[in-house]
Formats: structure tokens, C-alpha cells, sequence
């Protein structure tokens, strides 16, 4: 391990990106294993009952971490920008917090979410289905930094290295991606400093990470060291092997960008302590949840009772990519009860109510199913 981490403080971020290797052992049928249930530990779900709020706070919001969370200094950190540029950039922390700044409403959700719901369930984080959030996130356009440092003509992605290091598939490197030049020059592309208003936590990339809104959360590099231009397609393991939908390991797939259309529901009553199971007294229930998508604004939500399915009451969404608020009156009679809910976007894609099965286990956007007991 010591020669690993001497390569890693030696080499520069583009040897460190290293060839695609070996992915992760194959899907599985069995109980979660030591390695999936520590993984588990260390990463954080958004408990689903925060679903009644319209801003996630920090501490509820999702967290994957690949590697180890960085702890950098503000004071002599720097942001390089170089490559295919006219002239590049180091910026400081003040520096940045000089120039013009935006505030964004997006909602990010791992795209490994749903993963372990999956049979045969692929070996990563295991997700149930709380991997998301909503956050105002608050920082520096990155199409105005790109503008000052004068993307050349011949660019074709802007790859975004974090200061996170370890070894994946055999692997060692920094977690970095990149983005389409035509991605990264939106408008509502942020390097955000703030979130919620607030510092950053250490958790969310302290002191300068990536928001790509309405893409999976792996797009929004934390811990932000260096934003290279380039004039080829990246091809560093969190590109080219990780992240892709594949049939097989194979495959050599197809690279996961959008969010597919998703909706959750607040689970009604109260819980089992161990099943998770909802009990719920009868009568007068206002059943409440989320919908999002990457692909274009939800139009539709429907909520099942027992099969049945009623159109539920849409608020009006707090930004092109942040969730909306869906609601429907539900009178709740003695019995056990299935409740599920599913969304519709504007391209006309709807949640599945079966699985989305591919062999890294990402994008299941597949429909929630709740069980109530009503007594």
C-alpha cells in the first residue's frame, strides 16, 4: 500500500488516471456480505420521511464516498485550470468567492440507487432507495471560468479531478470524470462553496466541489483539485469502467449520465423498529412524496392503492432540476395494503414496476412499494 500511495503523490492527475481494469466481483443471490454491509456504514441514505421537506438538510442528504474524505486546508488550497485553454488559472478560495456566484435548487441521487433491490443484486454500495437529496447549492458558474480562461476550439470534454485517492478494480488513482464541453458550458453548471447557505461539510466536498444538475451524482466531482480541457475523450476508470450499463462484465456498455424519472412516497403511519413495516390507524390519510427527473420536468404522478391507480395533486416544482411535491388524499380501511407510486416526465419515459437489471446495478428507478397495516 505504501508504494501505491507514493505513486499517487507523485504521479500528476493524468498518469494517475491509469488503464480500465477489472471490475468488482459479479451479481450475487445471497445475504449482503462483510464488504457491501461496511460500505453501508460508511456511506449515509436520505431517511425517507425527509421527503416532507423541500431542502434536504446536509445531515439528511445522501453521501457516497469512494475513498477516503480529504481533509484540505482552505488556506492553501488552489483550484488549477489548464489544458486546451487560451490561458490557465489558479484560483484561491478568496479569489473564487470574488467572482459573480449562483444559487441552484438540484436533486442528486446516486446512480447506483435501487441497487439492492436487484436479483441477482450486483456487489457495490447497496442502496435501497434513499440514495437522493435536494440542496441550494451555491458557488462559481463553471461556464464563467471557462470563459476566462478561453476554452480553444478544438475541445471536446473538461475532465474534474477530486483530491480523493485510492484503488479501484485494481486501479490506483484520484476519483475524476469529465463532462462534454457542451455539458459544462450550461448555464446552471456550478463549483459550489456553499450549500444550503452554509459552509460546505466536510462529507459534501469541503472546500470546493462540482454540480451538474439533472446527472447522476457520480458527475459532481467533490473535494475539487484541477479542471482539465481536453481535446479527446477521457478514459479514466470512473469513465470508461465504472458507470456504464452493461449486460454483462463483458459488455462494454453504454455511460450513465441522466437521472432516470424517479418518485418516492413519505411511508404513512409509524414504523416496525426491526421489518420497517407501517402500521397506520383507519381513516383520513394525505399520502405525500417526491418526483425528479434528469431527462425533463415530472408531468405526471400516480399513486397504486392495492393495483389501483389515482392521479396524485403536482406542486409546482422549485427548479428545472429539483424535486417536486405530490399529493393525494387516501382513506385508509382495516387491512394490509400495498402502496406504490410512480412518475411520468415530459420525453414521455414512466417508472417500471419491474426491475431495471444491468450488471453494475444502476439506474433501477422501478416503482416504490410500501405495505400498510392498517389496524
Amino acid at each position: 500500500m505504501k508504494q501505491i500511495h507514493d505513486n499517487l503523490q507523485s504521479a500528476s492527475p493524468t498518469e494517475i488516471r491509469g488503464e480500465p481494469a477489472a471490475l468488482p466481483a459479479g451479481p450475487t443471490t445471497g445475504p449482503l456480505t462483510p464488504e457491501e454491509l461496511q460500505l453501508s456504514a460508511r456511506n449515509h441514505s436520505m431517511p425517507l420521511e425527509a421527503l416532507r421537506r423541500d431542502v434536504t438538510p446536509p445531515g439528511l442528504h445522501y453521501v457516497l464516498t469512494h475513498f477516503d474524505i480529504p481533509d484540505i486546508d482552505p488556506a492553501s488550497w488552489h483550484l488549477r485550470i489548464s489544458g486546451a485553454v487560451e490561458r490557465a488559472l489558479e484560483l484561491s478560495m478568496a479569489a473564487l468567492r470574488k467572482d459573480p456566484a449562483i444559487t441552484v435548487p438540484v436533486t442528486l441521487e446516486c446512480a447506483g440507487n435501487g441497487r439492492s433491490l436487484l436479483t441477482p443484486r450486483p456487489m457495490s454500495q447497496p442502496w435501497v432507495m434513499e440514495g437522493v437529496g435536494t440542496a441550494h447549492w451555491t458557488g462559481v458558474p463553471l461556464a464563467y471560468l471557462l470563459g476566462k480562461a478561453g476554452v480553444l476550439e478544438n475541445a471536446v470534454e473538461v475532465v474534474f479531478t477530486g483530491a480523493d485517492a485510492g484503488v479501484q478494480g485494481g486501479v490506483p488513482h484520484h476519483y475524476a470524470r469529465s463532462l462534454p464541453i457542451r455539458e459544462a458550458l450550461r448555464a446552471d453548471v456550478v463549483l459550489a462553496y456553499k450549500m444550503n447557505g452554509t459552509e460546505l461539510p466536510p462529507q459534501h466536498g469541503y472546500p470546493l466541489r462540482l454540480v451538474v444538475p439533472g446527472w447522476y451524482g457520480m458527475a459532481s466531482v467533490k473535494w475539487l483539485q484541477s479542471i482539465e480541457v481536453v481535446t479527446a475523450p477521457f478514459a479514466g476508470y470512473q469513465q470508461r469502467v465504472a458507470y456504464r450499463f452493461q449486460d454483462s462484465a463483458d459488455d462494454a456498455g453504454t455511460p450513465v449520465s441522466r437521472i432516470r424519472v424517479r418518485s418516492l412516497m413519505v411511508p404513512p403511519g409509524v414504523p416496525d423498529f426491526f421489518t420497517r413495516k407501517r402500521i397506520l390507524a383507519p381513516g383520513p390519510v394525505l399520502l405525500q412524496g417526491r418526483a425528479w427527473s434528469g431527462e425533463g420536468a415530472v408531468t405526471r404522478v400516480e399513486v397504486g392503492i392495492d393495483g389501483t391507480w389515482l392521479p396524485a395533486q403536482l406542486d409546482k416544482p422549485a427548479g428545472g432540476f429539483a424535486w417536486r411535491k405530490w399529493t393525494l388524499p387516501w382513506v385508509a380501511d382495516p387491512g394490509v395494503h400495498e402502496l406504490s407510486c410512480r412518475a411520468t416526465d415530459a420525453t414521455g419515459a414512466t417508472q417500471p414496476l419491474e426491475q431495471n437489471w444491468n450488471y453494475q446495478g444502476l439506474g433501477n428507478n422501478m416503482v416504490q412499494r410500501v405495505s400498510v397495516t392498517v389496524e
